[in-house]
């Protein structure tokens, strides 16, 4: 059975499908497979500390509607073997290195926040790979970044039930609710989670993020690099990894087109799910403007 099968299984949920494993470079990765077998394979990359099961089923699932669809733990993270490394550019090999081991030559990108920046990465040295991008709640090198402040004010707040409510929402009511939706969605799999894997994961990728924002990209030497069509996709009220990031990736991509949704923070995928799937579906099949 080729990869291709398995995708094709397309009653397939985020909170049913197998986790599957593919070896190769010395690292095994775990990654879960939906949605029909035609079509350009969109590769999610998830965000800092978050394995497979930190996706929201809303969003995966509904995107996996009409197209193959991969969430994959990169290395150390979940399930996959390896060592999880400290910096961008290796992150983006190791992807680079999953993406080819599924036999795939063209291929979509979902980067969020830390995946946002292993999605630049990747579409900056990987032109005849990556077909389109989609980056969200993340920042270009050299961006701005409030992680550790962030983190600290989250885990500070022993009332929530949840970090990721006030690291991903607002504090308005209906930010709030939204939140709590999510957390629910996240936890509907029992069987066969994926598993945290502590700071083993944590603290390399939070020197990744933070070195990625620290160090100066002079004239913007990556996001020049990016000719691929790019959905920028931003909250308004991002505390971790600023708006202001989406506005610069905007105005430096040579084809970018830009969403900020209203009263939302880091997780304004999550919070306005239907309306960021019906944004990519959109973008993911518009065809390229002929002259």
């Amino acid at each position: 059975m080729t990869h291709r099968d398995i995708a094709s299984q397309d009653a397939t949920t985020l909170e049913t499908a197998p986790t599957l494993y593919v070896e190769g470079n010395g690292i095994r990765f775990a990654y879960r497979s939906l949605g029909p077998a035609d079509g350009t394979p969109l590769i999610l990359l998830q965000h800092f500390s978050g394995n497979i099961d930190a996706w929201d089923p809303a969003v995966v699932n509904a995107l996996a509607a009409d197209r193959p669809v991969f969430a994959f733990d990169n290395a150390g993270v979940g399930r996959s073997t390896g060592q999880t490394p400290d910096n961008v550019e290796a992150m983006a090999r190791d992807a680079v290195a999953f993406i080819h081991l599924l036999g795939f030559s063209e291929v979509d990108l979902l980067g969020f926040s830390l995946g946002g920046c292993v999605a630049q990465q990747i579409a900056a040295e990987q032109g005849q790979l990556v077909r389109k991008l989609i980056l969200v709640g993340t920042a270009p090198k050299g961006g701005e970044e409030h992680l550790l402040a962030v983190l600290q004010q989250a885990f500070s707040q022993t009332d929530a039930p949840d970090p990721r409510l006030p690291l991903f929402f607002t504090n308005s009511p209906a930010s709030r609710s939204s939140g709590l939706a999510f957390l629910q969605r996240t936890k509907v799999r029992k069987d066969d989670r994926d598993t945290d894997n502590g700071r083993a994961v944590t603290d390399p990728q939070a020197k990744a993020l933070i070195g990625w924002c620290a160090t100066p990209d002079p004239g913007h030497a990556i996001l020049r690099a990016i000719g691929q069509p790019t959905l920028v996709v931003s909250g308004s009220h991002d505390t971790m990894l600023p708006a202001n990031n989406a506005h610069t990736m905007f105005k430096e991509l040579s084809n970018a087109q830009l969403i900020l949704y209203p009263d939302s923070g880091h997780g304004a995928l999550f919070q306005h799910h239907e309306t960021f799937v019906s944004h990519v579906r959109t973008f993911l099949e518009a065809q390229p403007a002929t002259a």
